[in-house]
């Protein structure tokens, strides 16, 4: 019997894909790096395959590679800047690079490969600064790029930041000597604010795994990955005594306590440590004291839990849910940490809602 593992819906990746399609009505470019944020790179862009995506976004060589050996024919773009030293391996692996940096792109046009133009609108990140696209003109005359785009820093926030770098890539495509095959802008938050999209793609992220950009939004992704465990350890703990490390937490009366096999080690934070809980038939279980490395203990009184039984510690369970949201917000990080998080040594389940069995 597995101890503990993250099951991912890939029939709810899927759905979360064509509910964003629908609403930009362009193709999708599905970011599947960081592992497909935590559920399985390669996993994802075949089960989001179906939804013909113009092709994937990745953060590294490595990643393209990974999809390419895994059976992906379809462009993947490495949005992160490469260096020179990185060409052989990306025109091996057939990957389109984002660049923005004059002396790399004069390289790489030397393969004749596609590649696209990345453009600095406010992120001061990585990309070419809007207001030095025309001073290379000449560059793209001999070079032109398959496609330019740019990435909005903020565009859960209605601060008014997407209507100013808007109006710097504007400039932008003016500046061009012409207007690229692919021009692109959008994120998922980006898409949930506003419809149909303006551009050739939209680029996803963690919307497709489950994650809205911001409460209200026109439309709502499904939860995606759960993170499950069986109980270990069962105790009865007298008051006043304590669980776990620095004695912060300290029984008021009898209480039973159970432990389930992941801790911060596996992803689930120490940040939650008092503050977060778990579901377990259904009931809430408040976490009892410090999450460990390998091991969380959860204040199980008042409930019929017994070894082996399961504990949802992110996801559904009997009509309750625990979403990345919930655990972010309960850690004080971002919902990004929760999912990415998740370490390998946690075994992926696969199930897909739309065959009705294991994928």
């Amino acid at each position: 019997m597995t101890r503990a593992w993250v099951e991912v819906d890939l029939g709810a990746l899927r759905r979360n894909g064509a509910a964003l399609a629908a609403r930009a009505g362009v193709p999708l470019v599905p970011m599947v790096k960081a592992d497909g944020y935590g559920i399985g790179g390669l996993r994802a862009a075949l089960a989001l395959d179906s939804l013909n995506p113009w092709g994937y976004g990745v953060a590294t060589v490595t990643e393209g590679d990974e999809l390419r050996r895994g059976g992906i024919t379809r462009p993947i773009i490495v949005f992160t800047p490469i260096l020179r030293t990185e060409i052989d391996a990306l025109r091996r692996a057939d990957l389109t690079p984002a660049l923005g940096d004059p002396a790399v792109i004069e390289s790489w046009v030397r393969t004749g490969r596609p590649w696209q133009l990345q453009v600095d609108t406010g992120m001061s990140r990585a990309g070419m600064p809007w207001h030095q696209v025309g001073e290379h003109r000449a560059l793209f005359e001999r070079a032109a790029p398959q496609g330019v785009f740019t990435h909005f820093h903020s565009a859960q926030l209605d601060d008014g930041s997407r209507d100013v770098q808007e109006r710097r890539f504007a400039e932008v495509l003016a500046a061009l000597p012409q207007r690229p095959f692919m021009v692109h802008c959008e994120n998922g938050p980006a898409v949930e604010r506003r419809s149909p999209s303006p551009w050739t793609v939209v680029r996803p992220g963690i919307f497709l795994y489950g994650v809205p950009g911001f409460e209200g939004g026109a439309i709502r992704p499904e939860p995606v990955a759960s993170l499950r465990a069986r109980i270990v350890e069962l105790r009865t703990v007298a008051d006043g005594e304590t669980v776990s490390y620095d004695a912060t937490w300290k029984a008021v009366g009898p209480r039973r306590i159970a432990t389930v096999p992941v801790g911060y080690a596996d992803g689930y934070r120490r940040g939650l440590s008092n503050r977060g809980s778990a579901l377990v038939g259904g009931v809430r279980v408040p976490v009892a004291g410090r999450v460990t490395m390998d091991m969380t203990m959860f204040d199980v009184t008042g409930t019929d839990a017994a070894l082996g039984d399961l504990v949802t510690l992110l996801g559904e369970d009997a009509g309750d849910v625990i979403t990345v949201g919930e655990l972010a917000q309960a850690s004080d990080i971002s919902p990004y940490e929760i999912l990415t998080g998740l370490r390998l040594r946690l075994p992926r389940r696969y199930r897909d809602a739309v065959a009705g069995g294991r994928a």
